[in-house]
């Protein structure tokens, strides 16, 4: 049947889950609530504001997001409905398109980072030290590399 996991390892990876679905859960009714944005479309205002001339191709923003193709498309589909977005063809191969932040997606979307961050500094960075969170950092730094090395030991 298996190993089940140890104490010490099903209270890290189940208090990992709960943290990160509570957070998750936070986040996406205060964006809906306040800015009438879900935290997938905030995840695309984040990266398009961020990306070089404030666009990415639709099929790059959905390899970093937990969506498929199809659903960063919708995503992108409302955003551009709300003004936040527009869509423009990929000429350079005619397949794909870009998603572009428009002036008053970028607004919009500073007005809500603005808030995010005193949302995620209350609900879970105040809860630790500098030192806790240097510590976190370089777990997920850790992860985050393919060979599951971390980047500062290289």
């Amino acid at each position: 049947m298996g190993e089940f996991f140890s104490k010490v390892e099903s209270n890290a990876w189940g208090g990992f889950i709960a943290t990160q679905s509570r957070l998750f859960q936070r986040i996406e009714e205060d964006l809906r609530r306040r800015f009438g944005i879900t935290h997938a479309e905030f995840e695309v205002l984040l990266r398009l504001a961020m990306a070089p001339e404030n666009r990415a191709r639709i099929q790059d923003l959905a390899a970093k997001s937990l969506l498929t193709r199809s659903g960063t498309s919708r995503v992108v589909e409302r955003l551009e409905r709300a003004g936040h977005v527009t869509r423009e063809e990929a000429e350079e191969d005619g397949r794909g398109a870009y998603a572009v932040l428009t002036a008053t997606g970028k607004q919009h979307f500073f007005a809500a980072a603005k808030e995010h961050v005193v949302l995620v500094r209350r609900e879970f960075l105040s809860h630790f030290s500098a030192e806790e969170l240097e510590t976190m950092a370089g777990f997920w730094n850790r992860l985050s590399e393919p060979d599951g090395t971390e980047k500062s030991r290289r």
